[in-house]
């Protein structure tokens, strides 16, 4: 702003009279100085003085421009009477515009920057600061540029060194035309010539001359060399970093008009100092301007292991050492997710999505790394369970859909979250260069490279036995392809081998590349990569002349019988073929209805990997279908679907095609449309029935028998509420309720479509597709509601208030008779035993059958009175074990879906305890004596070979087999069902209960167990004995230690074991589970075994102690094992012995805190990591813990690190290093309370337990990752705290690390990080 005469005081007036003397005279500039210092300490006049700095710029611009006044002006900068930064931003408002007419004046201009701005720490804390930063606000208006309402001293300071940039660089552009060329083709800042001042001669004093240009050129090069001195000097190269991170979409423009200079400016191309390469490449993300610069040899080298990501080894089982190690988390999470006894409500893509990302973040690799770790996590997944001994698991067909659907989709996450990003950019204005950049994206390329490397891991490609067909048509299309032969996709199903193509050996990576393509993540030059394909195959000379099954179809064939069957033992290739059986399905006539139906849930289910996702979703979609808009009936519209709801029922129920829904994330959606379902059918009386093109009578108690019997299995209902009390950290699953299931349901529609990566799902899902937004609650289905708090009721107490004369009571009675007709017992009902009714005698068999034909709802309401009234009349010998056995089947016959109530009543009945066990003699009840000496010789054989040694597991004992009488009833009732199609949806819904109650009785429950199914079903026998052996665990918490300690040992390689003397993933996990030597079952691996019965662990908090205490033994192992303290001493030549031994330790010691971290979270998910956090470690470091006599400081300082990867790890795996996660909503109050333990810590408020060594480790290891990793995290913390924690690490001399912290605190902190910039300076 101008100052006139008029509107100044009488001191700046005389200010002004004297300068204008001395200009006159043409004073020299220190007498000047010496005269205005008298004038103004005499009017008391604080220096420097924001008015003077006015008073004299606008003196000079434009009416005193000459040499004499510029010299006044740099005197009373040297003097210090001015502020150099309000000066230059008054110039800069004032000279950048006029820089054409006045070339000296920018000239001059431009070296007052180069002296003043790069010497900022005499600037900040001088006298006046706030005034000065102040005045510097309003000048340029930086709070209404930048949007940024906050006046502290240093981010003015930020935005001042931008500004001027900024300036510069716009500058730059108008002079050689260039700025029509930018996104926005115009500035921001007033930096454009005005042209109105050309006729007026009295605003300038150069004349036009050669001289005049050549100067004016020249300062064009001048004004980009010193923007490039601003990016490459020290300390406003990371004020400019805190420009990028907090001022994101105006350091964006800058980018793309910096990017415009390098590419059109003739000056840069001239300079002689700097290039157009140079320039871009100091601004590049590459550049790490707040880099961590580590001071001692320690910090040095974990950072140094920490950014080591290359995954070189081409061993399928990696050693411990290996980089590939870095991906152990991957595999324990994919073998986690086969266990069967649980459907998780999560599904795999989001948790694995999040897991990918977090070790990418934390490992510092490349995504080409970090897929290709991925890819063979999820191979040697598939290459454990090809040869899996046989059981009611989760079988290959799991591990398949894990390897070629869920991990392209979690692929495909992470690319078109990258593409989302840049399509986010392109919309704010970006350039044609951006859209380049979204067509070829960084994650893309590494995908493509990584894929291509996978033909490296031979081994872990080869296809099972039974998809090697699959390999094969893969490889053939991609032959046929290259060839020129133009085969549509339906030619390769039906594919005989005599019509492939000679030499064609497909592998699973064919299989992986197809199931990318579908998703639009390749194209098919893949095909054409070195390798894919035998090049010598020979092609065959003609097509074959039938016409494949689905290409049948979508020519328009009608259904036959013959078609039917061919599609449904036939995967559908592409989503077109699915939306043709999807618009029969629901258009169609009813027995076309049921033949689509069939056809979905056969092997396009099962094996349709490229389209899996689509067909789970049209399957949910047709079990909820819409009210017809013609229909008028009294009675739900679902009744006359009965047929058709009936076979997607049965078809989606084999245990793998469940465990299918739960990775694609289903389960909540299934649990919705399941519960309407229920609550119909089971409201329908059993003689409303419909007959089926096969001829059978299908019942409304058989279709709420399977909706029900489908539902149950989605939670574990049968769990005592023991299983829910586990303190203040829950087990993962507890909360699984119908309640909690609607609850993710209604979250996940009403969130649905509101981020980028869900409208990209939404172009990638069916326009046919039709399905329901409404949210639902449990309010809406009275029926199941009221039988869930029975239940829940049931589960709690004992049973009471059955009333004689109502409707349960004489339900009671009929069920009783149906199912102990033979029985003659006089005129005693059984009920009177238990609910003190009259002991009136039922009405015959006829007059019970008539009263149960009621709906379901109603049976199963009085069938806990039915089960209480059996048990103790066989307590009480009236009823004998086999006439109970015979009645339990007899009413699970009658209506399966009181196997529900008979599993959760007899759960709850031996929790309580109160029945007396019984003699499995082989008379009265089924005896085990036959093999059950083996069975516990066996189990016994299987702890032993995972490190644990259970002296009290007595085997061959002498003491007499007996079994809880619930539980001898349940295993009774179990062993007497025929194993085929029919009946296993219902053993796998009682199997996983029976294991659990097995487990929770006391030894020998669950060997007698086993050896009773083993007799019934031999080839079952290695999973049953495995089962059995889990209850070891289960009792024995030092059985549980030992088995931790054998997972940390086997995977560092410090094993005394030779089979786990190598280490890695292969010495955890081993090769799965299963028979693979002809002499038996083969030993299984610690990790397998850790993984399978951790859920039944029932104090999990019990499990983060003995981690941490069992990772900081390893720490030591590692350290004696293999870190000798005399080679890290310093010679001549540096750390040359001790850089390499200490770089391996600290390699073993992240793998052992990544192993640590990874059974945490998968034990006790996201509430166990809270309380490790938040509670587990700030205890450990309190009190008081022997120092390591061996290692010295050394291994104090190993275990500190060890900590602060192991918590930063738990804490990416269970909130992710980003916000996209819900669980990531709870990370601030949690990473708070952790960080304000470290700030108190250091302020010296908390007195600490541990070795000093290990705390400083820790606290910077901690900080240094997050910095390094979790930019996410720092903002989520208090600002007050960030610097607290910053004062503390600069009281270790650790100021990068301080500075680097701040500087990712956000806008609240990036003022304290300017100011501690300049302080700590170059």
């Amino acid at each position: 702003m101008a100052i006139s005469i008029q509107a100044m005081g009488p001191v700046w007036e005389s200010v002004l009279e004297q300068t204008k003397s001395a200009q006159d005279k043409n004073s020299d500039p220190l007498l000047w100085a010496v005269q205005l210092s008298s004038s103004l300490n005499s009017a008391g006049i604080s220096l420097p003085s924001v008015d003077l700095a006015h008073l004299l710029v606008s003196h000079i611009c434009w009416g005193n421009h000459v040499p004499i006044t510029w010299k006044f002006l740099e005197k009373a900068l040297t003097v210090k009477f001015v502020p150099p930064l309000l000066v230059l931003s008054l110039l800069s408002t004032r000279v950048i515009p006029n820089r054409k007419f006045h070339p000296a004046a920018y000239r001059l201009y431009m070296e007052l920057l180069r002296r003043h701005t790069f010497s900022l720490k005499s600037q900040v804390n001088g006298p006046n600061c706030q005034k000065i930063m102040k005045s510097i606000d309003d000048v340029l208006h930086l709070s209404q540029i930048f949007g940024i309402q906050v006046s502290e001293p240093g981010l003015i300071l930020v935005e001042f060194v931008f500004s001027i940039v900024w300036q510069l660089l716009d500058a730059s552009l108008d002079d050689e035309g260039l700025l029509e060329l930018t996104p926005e083709k115009r500035s921001i800042w007033p930096s454009i010539t005005q042209e109105m001042e050309i006729d007026n001669a009295d605003n300038f004093s150069e004349k036009r001359s050669d001289h005049h240009d050549v100067l004016y050129k020249g300062n064009t090069t001048m004004s980009i060399e010193i923007i490039g001195e601003f990016l490459q000097n020290k300390v406003t190269s990371r004020l400019l970093f805190l420009a990028q991170r907090n001022m994101p979409s105006h350091w964006g423009a800058f980018i793309e008009q910096l990017k415009v200079l390098a590419a059109n400016s003739v000056a840069l191309r001239n300079s002689k100092h700097i290039t157009p390469e140079a320039l871009l490449l100091l601004t590049s993300d590459t550049r790490k301007v707040l880099s961590r610069e580590c001071k001692t040899i320690s910090q040095q080298e974990f950072h140094a292991v920490i950014g080591n990501g290359c995954l070189t080894s081409s061993s399928g089982q990696c050693l411990g050492t290996s980089p590939s190690a870095h991906w152990l988390p991957i595999d324990l999470f994919l073998e986690d997710a086969m266990d069967g006894s649980e459907v998780p409500a999560t599904g795999a893509v989001e948790r694995l999505t999040g897991l990918v990302k977090a070790l990418q973040a934390v490992n510092g690799t490349t995504w080409h790394d970090t897929f290709l770790g991925l890819w063979i996590a999820a191979l040697r997944l598939v290459q454990r369970e090809r040869d899996i001994s046989e059981g009611p698991i989760p079988r290959l067909d799991t591990c398949l859909c894990m390897l070629l659907s869920i991990t392209p989709l979690v692929v495909a996450n992470i690319v078109e979250e990258e593409e989302s990003e840049l399509i986010a950019e392109s919309d704010c204005g970006q350039t044609n260069q951006t859209l380049e950049k979204l067509a070829t994206g960084r994650c893309r390329k590494d995908l493509i490279s990584s894929l291509q490397m996978l033909s490296d891991y031979e081994a872990l490609l080869s296809p099972p036995q039974s998809v090697r067909s699959a390999a094969n048509q893969a490889a053939a299309k991609a032959i046929m392809f290259i060839s020129g032969l133009s085969v549509g996709n339906g030619y390769y199903e039906c594919m005989s081998i005599n019509d492939m193509p000679l030499n064609c050996s497909g592998n699973l990576r064919h299989l992986i590349v197809e199931a990318c393509i579908a998703r639009n993540l390749l194209d098919t030059s893949a095909y054409r990569w070195p390798g894919y394909v035998n090049a010598r195959a020979n092609i065959p000379r003609s097509v074959p002349s039938q016409v494949p099954c689905w290409s049948s179809l979508m020519k328009g064939s009608p259904l036959t019988p013959t078609l039917i069957n061919a599609l449904i033992a036939t995967p559908a290739s592409c989503l077109a073929e699915m939306e043709k059986i999807y618009e029969i399905a629901t258009k169609g006539s009813d027995d076309e209805k049921i033949s689509a139906v069939s056809i979905l849930c056969g092997a396009s289910l099962v094996r349709g990997w490229n389209i899996q996702e689509h067909i789970i979703l049209f399957i949910t979609s047709l079990l909820s279908p819409p009210v017809p808009a013609d229909y008028s009936g009294s009675e739900s519209h679902l009744i006359g679907c009965a047929p058709f709801l009936n076979v997607l029922l049965v078809g989606i129920s084999p245990v793998d095609c469940v465990q299918i829904f739960s990775l694609h994330g289903m389960v909540p959606l299934l649990a919705g449309v399941l519960m309407p379902l229920c609550e119909v059918f089971g409201s329908t009386a059993p003689n409303v029935s419909w007959t089926l093109p096969t001829g059978e009578e299908l019942t409304g108690h058989a279709v709420f028998t399977n909706a029900f019997t489908l539902l149950l299995r989605l939670w574990r209902f049968d769990h005592p509420p023991l299983e829910h009390v586990m303190g203040d950290a829950t087990p993962v699953g507890s909360q699984l309720s119908p309640e909690y299931l609607l609850l993710v349901r209604n979250s996940k529609l009403s969130d649905f479509g509101k981020s980028p990566k869900d409208r990209l799902k939404i172009k990638r899902m069916s326009k046919n597709l039709n399905f329901s937004m409404e949210l639902i609650f449990m309010d809406s289905f009275p029926k199941l509601k009221r039988w869930y708090r029975q239940h829940q009721e049931c589960i709690a107490s004992t049973l009471s208030g059955l009333v004689h004369g109502t409707p349960v009571h004489q339900i009671v009675d009929a069920l009783l008779n149906m199912m102990f007709r033979k029985i003659s017992r006089g005129s005693q009902s059984l009920t009177s035993t238990t609910s003190g009714s009259s002991s009136s005698s039922a009405s015959g068999t006829e007059d019970g059958s008539i009263r149960l034909k009621v709906p379901a709802w109603d049976i199963l309401e009085g069938t806990p009175y039915v089960l209480d009234a059996a048990l103790t009349a066989c307590a009480h010998g009236r009823l004998s074990p086999r006439e109970l056995a015979t009645g339990l089947k007899d009413l699970a016959d009658f209506l399966p879906a009181t196997l529900g109530t008979i599993v959760s009543y007899f759960s709850a009945e031996i929790t309580r305890g109160i029945w007396k066990p019984v003699f499995m003699n082989g008379t009265d009840w089924p005896s085990p004596l036959a093999n059950l000496s083996m069975v516990e010789r066996q189990i016994k054989k299987i702890i032993a070979a995972t490190g644990v040694d259970v002296p009290s597991l007595t085997v061959g004992g002498s003491s007499p087999a007996m079994l809880p009488l619930p539980l001898a009833a349940l295993v009774s009732l179990t062993i007497t069902y025929k194993l085929d199609k029919a009946t296993e949806r219902f053993l796998v819904l009682i199997g996983p209960a029976l294991n659990s109650l097995g487990e929770g009785c006391p030894w020998p429950c669950m060997p007698i167990i086993a050896s009773l199914w083993a007799q019934k079903v031999k080839r079952w026998n290695d999973f049953l004995v495995f089962s059995a052996s889990r209850t070891v665990f289960h009792h024995s918490s030092d059985a549980v230690v030992q088995l931790l300690r054998s997972c940390f040992t086997s995977t560092l390689g410090l094993s005394p074991s030779t089979i786990y003397s190598n280490g890695g993933v292969g010495a955890l996990l081993g090769h799965g589970f299963g028979s693979h030597y002809s002499g038996g079952m083969a030993p299984v691996a610690p990790g397998i075994m850790y993984l399978r019965v951790h859920r039944s662990f029932r104090d999990i908090m019990f499990m983060t102690e003995e981690i941490v205490s069992l990772l900081m033994s390893s720490v030591k192992d590692i350290a004696s094992s293999g870190l000798s303290v005399e080679k890290l001493k310093k010679s001549k030549f540096g750390l040359r012995y001790g850089q390499f031994s200490l770089r391996a330790a600290m390699t073993r010691v992240k793998l052992a805190a990544s192993l640590g971290a990874s059974l945490v979270w998968l034990s006790g998910g996201l509430s166990l990591v809270q309380s490790l956090i938040k509670e587990t470690l700030p205890s450990w470091f309190i009190s008081a813990h022997t120092p390591e006599q061996d290692g010295g400081g050394v291994v104090a300082m190993l275990g500190g690190y060890a900590l602060a990867y192991f918590a930063v790890l738990c804490g990416t795996f269970a909130w992710g290093v980003d916000s996209a996660s819900p669980a990531s909503k709870r990370r601030p109050k949690v990473l708070g309370t952790h960080m304000e333990f470290l700030a108190s810590a250091l302020d010296g408020k908390i007195s600490l337990g541990c070795d000093y060594a290990t705390w400083r480790a820790y606290v910077i290891g901690f900080v240094s990752v997050m910095v390094g990793c979790t930019h996410k995290w720092i903002l989520d913390v208090n600002v007050d705290v960030l610097k607290r924690l910053s004062d503390g690490l600069r009281q270790w001399n650790e100021e990068e690390l301080a500075m680097a912290l701040l500087g990712l605190g956000g806008i609240g902190a990036s003022s304290a990080a300017a100011e501690l910039i300049i302080e700590i300076g170059v």
